[in-house]
């Protein structure tokens, strides 16, 4: 056994808990799971099937704390976990598991398979088993700050760029502000305006707010690879940047996993509670339009369609905050099959949309939102996530669909009603 083998097996033995042991005991294997995931629906591949690529997890679990296994492995009736397995096993771990949740929510005994998979992922990081694309990410990430090596001064070029289209200045490192805003790497070199609307959404509404230079990446590489030292390296960087500027609120930007690992992961991941809250950006607008603090002018013309972000709506439980904001600003807002809390992933959660190897079968199970839209047939797409953004902007082109996508929040920001009106 190599020693990248030997840790890896080794971290599976120690994040195997009472909660997995109870889920591989109380799985009646009725494939229900398959039914939900994308990537097995799209295919028709049993590979894909959830519960099927925690096989070795499984197996090893078995072998060492059940008394059947532990008889089998000594007869040979059960073969060990191997380096090749693992390798095997990327795909089905990385590449089609988007971590979306689906499988968990139709499964009828309550077994919480996306936490299986990420304590899964701990071991395939640690054997080195983990796709080259994200490892690249999770290294820049620690390294230099983000999972695009984007540092400080393009961020500070950006908010420049920002404050002469917008005509507002981008406030950074402002001690007591009520807000701190997060960004993703995505929003930053993908789709800046997501920064100007923030700071127009700020203005209108009155209320302070901040980025922090030391802090401004939320997306966690971390999470996505399975590595829990080095989620807890990036959330701990949000929690001092926070902290020092005495913030008393964090805003997750539109990224699904930087909320989840801020907001439901975070605590538990530095070890204690956090002196701030920590909301979505959909949840704060929401909150203000709760207030009567969002004044807007105007309707979209267009036919509307919403694409709920899975870390968002299923794992965060953000549902009906975004679709009263819609219809502030939309006449013709029209749902797809599935909306909502079983709305389809992307097909680019999880880390899946940084594994370049992964991509023929991402755009294989993308047939699934292809076939949402041409349902309810949109003039235009709506979410609230710079990952599915871009996976959809992706998946739309390769099937030839000109079907345009853009941001909740910018969409809000464009309907404000102009200062002195």
């Amino acid at each position: 056994m190599t020693a990248s083998l030997e840790k890896g097996v080794r971290v599976l033995k120690e994040v195997i808990d009472a909660p997995i042991a109870s889920y591989f005991n109380s799985c009646v294997h009725c494939g229900l799971c398959a039914e939900a995931c994308l990537f097995y629906t799209e295919t028709g591949n049993p590979k894909y099937t959830p519960i099927h690529k925690l096989e070795p997890m499984r197996r090893l679990y078995e072998q060492e704390y059940t008394l059947l296994g532990r008889l089998k492995k000594t007869v040979g009736l059960s073969k060990p976990v191997t380096d090749a397995e693992l390798g095997e096993w990327q795909e089905l771990v990385y590449n089609s598991c988007t971590l979306c949740g689906r499988c968990s929510a139709v499964c009828p005994v309550g077994n919480d398979i996306v936490y299986m998979v990420r304590k899964f992922r701990e071991g395939m990081s640690a054997s080195g088993n983990a796709p080259e694309g994200i490892k690249g990410a999770a290294n820049r990430t620690i390294t230099i700050g983000s999972p695009m090596g984007v540092k400080l001064p393009a961020v500070k070029a950006q908010m420049k760029h920002v404050e002469k289209d917008f005509g507002i200045p981008i406030p950074m490192d402002v001690e007591g502000a009520e807000y701190m805003v997060m960004l993703s790497s995505m929003e930053i070199m993908n789709f800046p305006e997501y920064l100007g609307a923030i700071a127009k959404i700020m203005q209108h509404v009155g209320k302070t707010w901040t980025l922090c230079s030391t802090a401004f990446e939320a997306t966690n590489a971390g999470m996505q690879i399975g590595n829990s030292d080095l989620a807890r390296v990036i959330v701990s960087r949000i929690v001092e940047g926070a902290e020092k500027l005495k913030v008393k609120t964090v805003i997750s930007p539109e990224c699904g996993h930087a909320y989840t690992a801020l907001r439901w992961e975070g605590a538990n991941l530095v070890g204690r509670p956090f002196t701030f809250k920590v909301q979505h950006i959909v949840e704060v607008l929401g909150e203000f339009q709760e207030l009567g603090l969002l004044k807007t002018e105007g309707f979209e013309k267009d036919r509307l369609t919403f694409h709920d972000p899975c870390q968002l709506a299923r794992r965060g439980g953000v549902i009906q905050p975004q679709r009263n904001l819609l219809n502030m600003v939309a006449k013709n807002f029209v749902e797809m099959p599935d909306a909502g809390y079983m709305n389809w992933c992307c097909g680019g959660g999880g880390g899946a949309s940084a594994i370049e190897e992964g991509e023929a079968l991402r755009l294989e199970a993308f047939k699934v939102k292809k076939s949402q839209f041409e349902t309810v047939k949109p003039d235009r797409v709506v979410t609230a996530c710079a990952n599915c953004r871009i996976v959809l902007e992706e998946g739309l082109e390769h099937y030839q669909m000109d079907l345009p996508v853009v941001g909740l929040t910018e969409m809000v920001a464009d309907h404000l009603v102009a200062k002195g009106a």
